[in-house]
């Protein structure tokens, strides 16, 4: 469904939002959104009346005016709000088709901290000395009070307790109210866990909640359905109950000791909208500047693999590359690209590794850029082929004069032919 600048829509304020809710947006949830689709939930929040319920009718036109960006930015934007829990889009159809925009609660920080796809992404994003940084905005002091004695008096000593009323029904009254995380559900989890006994698992103790984080587990570390399996076998609990805690703990042990100890999820990573180009053109450089941007470097590597997923020695590779020589993601994507192009489809450790160390010193970032020094690389190693100079004879090119022969000339010619 094509957005229309004409089209219009209501905001819908589903939760209780507050300022410790901004907060949560720029420090937690910026960093992995990005700075337009923010912009646009706190817009859509000031779209709010006075009682922070319900706006009025607005057009996507007024949204565009007061961001001050095109409507692609903000489809692109609302999105990623959807994407990540902050919005729900409901459309009705017509002539002029409208949306209604409900808004729900970023989550708190603890919930946020231990979701394992938002906690990995924003320290793959910032960096574990910045993660640990921003943490410390939200907690709280730890004041001894060994010496102190608790004086704070109950309810009843304070109030008199009156006959209880019949409040009727309270399914309308505001709360605050938060969506969960979506992922790619690509492994069958009903399937999987069926094939665990139940003398190891009791599956009547799977919750919903427990589903939610196994799927989110097996987004994060990329494990499929026999490394899962695995793992939550080792994660039942004497009671025959998956423990939750000891599943996290066991699926980043899993990866660290497979990817020796390296960040996990950065080599699904695209490159960050800030360092991407706005290109629409239809040429064929377009093209690869969108591919390039748009990849994350495992599924690229994977395209070139016809399918075949990346070896553990290519994994670390790409790893070691935005971790040590902090390539983004689409300058990775161009580097593996060139080299497969000019060194008969292999990725060379060490001659991969003398580009990107060439390439940080020259501080590439952009897509754009890694592809300008790769053609001007082309054309330094483009041997011109000498011209062989052609050897002419001497009389080569002269202007000759056309002169007619005497009679005389002729007779004495003549007399020199009989002669032989």
């Amino acid at each position: 469904m094509n957005l229309l600048p004409a089209d219009t829509y209501i905001v819908k304020n589903a939760t209780i939002l507050n300022n410790e809710s901004r907060l949560v947006l720029i420090k937690l949830y910026q960093p992995i959104i990005g700075t337009v689709a923010v912009n646009l939930y706190f817009t859509l929040w000031s779209n709010l009346d006075a009682s922070q319920i319900i706006s009025t009718l607005y057009t996507h036109h007024n949204l565009m005016a007061e961001m001050r960006i095109k409507l692609e930015d903000i489809l692109e934007a609302r999105e990623k709000l959807e994407a990540i829990g902050l919005l729900k889009t409901y459309l009705k159809k017509g002539s002029i088709n409208n949306y209604v925009y409900e808004l729900y609660s970023p989550l708190e920080p603890r919930e946020f901290i231990d979701n394992p796809i938002l906690s990995t992404t924003l320290m793959s994003n910032i960096g574990k000395k910045e993660f640990f940084k921003v943490l410390s905005i939200f907690k709280v002091p730890d004041i001894d009070l060994k010496d102190y004695t608790d004086i704070s008096v109950s309810f009843k000593d304070t109030f008199a307790v009156t006959e209880a009323l019949d409040i009727g029904d309270l399914k309308n009254i505001r709360r605050v109210k938060q969506v969960d995380l979506l992922v790619d559900e690509k492994i069958d989890l009903n399937g999987l866990l069926e094939l665990i006994p139940s003398e190891i698992l009791n599956h009547s103790s799977i919750t919903k909640d427990t589903k939610s984080l196994i799927y989110k587990l097996s987004y994060i570390y990329n494990l499929d359905e026999d490394e899962l399996s695995e793992l939550i076998r080792n994660s039942v609990n004497e009671k025959k109950i998956i423990d939750k805690d000891l599943l996290r703990s066991n699926c980043h042990n899993y990866y660290t000791f497979e990817h020796q100890n390296s960040t996990p999820s950065i080599v699904y990573k695209k490159q960050p909208d800030y360092l991407r180009k706005n290109v629409g053109d239809g040429s064929k450089k377009s093209k690869q500047i969108y591919t390039f941007e748009t990849t994350s470097p495992y599924d690229f590597i994977t395209g070139k693999n016809k399918g075949v997923k990346p070896s553990k020695k290519d994994l670390l590779l790409i790893e070691e590359l935005m971790i040590d020589y902090e390539l983004t993601p689409g300058v990775v994507n161009v580097l593996i690209d060139y080299v497969l192009r000019i060194n008969d489809n292999k990725l060379t450790k060490n001659f991969v590794l003398t580009i990107a160390n060439q390439w940080k010193r020259s501080n590439i970032k952009t897509v754009e850029e890694a592809m300008s020094i790769c053609r001007k690389e082309n054309k330094s190693k483009t041997k011109v082929r000498p011209i062989k100079k052609e050897v002419k004879p001497e009389w080569y090119g002269r202007n000759f004069e056309e002169n007619q022969a005497s009679s005389d000339d002729i007779a004495a010619l003549e007399a020199s032919l009989n002669d032989l």
